[in-house]
């Protein structure tokens, strides 16, 4: 699949990146995030997006359970590019932020109208910006330990959408909608690449798989 044109290439990937800490919440390159967005501080952070780079940094706190104003994060997440905004009368905005690259954490920097910003660096996540790859996970172990796992966790699903998906769209895609913890949607993200992003994610499936059997479910092998 080509590059999306509007996506920034690595030299132009900006030196600074606000921040939207979120537990649970996984977003990953090329893959879209639905975002309500309701809090003053980060109203304030789309509407400065909207005025620059469009580009904000989904990261996850390390504790999901910390209610603190701001909470320590993890030092890898992934910026994405508002790519679809609308207002509604109640005063929320609602944006869909596409991934664009992972990045890790230099360090924080001052902060604007409340919102947390950080000098981010690029250079291990180069990969990202490469079109999207196929191919390289063992689909049909996926795609059969998805439909137990479905079925265990009472979901229905279009299977012909899943099984006509790219590999990569399809993995990201799980990683980003299955129940799975914080710390394991963590785990996912930081996966080198997609062949070892799609190994981890078939291990997930299949032991949330002996959960949902009490330990004895049969995970089903091609």
């Amino acid at each position: 699949m080509n590059r999306n044109p509007f996506d920034p290439t690595f030299d132009r990937l900006p030196r600074t990146l606000p921040i939207f800490p979120l537990a649970g919440v996984l977003l990953l390159p090329r893959a879209r995030l639905p975002l309500n967005i309701f809090e003053p501080r980060y109203l304030a952070m789309v509407e400065d997006a909207l005025r620059g780079e469009r580009m904000i940094g989904m990261v996850q706190p390390i504790d999901p359970e910390c209610r603190k104003r701001d909470p320590a994060v993890y030092e890898t997440g992934c910026a994405g590019r508002i790519t679809n905004f609308s207002e509604t009368e109640d005063g929320r905005f609602l944006i869909t932020l596409t991934g664009v690259s992972r990045f890790a954490v230099q360090r924080e920097i001052e902060g604007q109208q409340g919102y947390r910003r950080v000098a981010p660096r690029w250079d291990r996540f180069a990969g990202d910006l490469e079109p999207e790859t196929c191919g390289e996970i063992d689909r049909g172990r996926l795609l059969a330990g998805l439909k137990t796992y479905f079925r265990v966790q009472g979901l229905s699903v279009d299977w012909q959408a899943i099984e006509t998906t790219l590999d990569e769209r399809l993995v990201n895609s799980l990683a980003m909608i299955c129940p799975f913890s914080a710390s394991e949607k963590q785990a996912l993200l930081e996966a080198p690449d997609l062949p070892e992003r799609g190994k981890l994610l078939i291990g997930l499936v299949e032991m949330a798989i002996l959960d949902g059997h009490g330990g004895d479910g049969a995970i089903p092998r091609h």
